[in-house]
């Protein structure tokens, strides 16, 4: 939000809300938007924090050497001998 970085914006934006609200209920208005910003970012750090947990958790897809010894179940295209 580009237009935000002016500050007469942010000044036509606060007299709007004096003007609906009233300077009674200003503060009451203030304290709200303060609580709701407050828990939005605590809500985005806990979900931050669950999602890196939950990836650092999961263990890595682990490669196993070929075993030693060949597969017995395993026919090579050559073979002449039918079963």
């Amino acid at each position: 939000m580009p237009f935000l970085g002016h500050w007469y914006v942010l000044v036509i934006i606060l007299a709007i809300v004096l003007i609906v609200y009233g300077p009674g209920k200003l503060p009451e208005v203030g304290g709200a938007i303060g609580k709701a910003m407050r828990e939005f970012r605590k809500a985005s750090t806990d979900l931050t924090d669950e999602i890196k947990r939950g990836t650092a958790s999961e263990p890595a897809a682990e490669t196993h050497p070929a075993p030693d010894r060949p597969a017995t179940d395993v026919k090579s295209p050559t073979d002449t001998k039918a079963s």
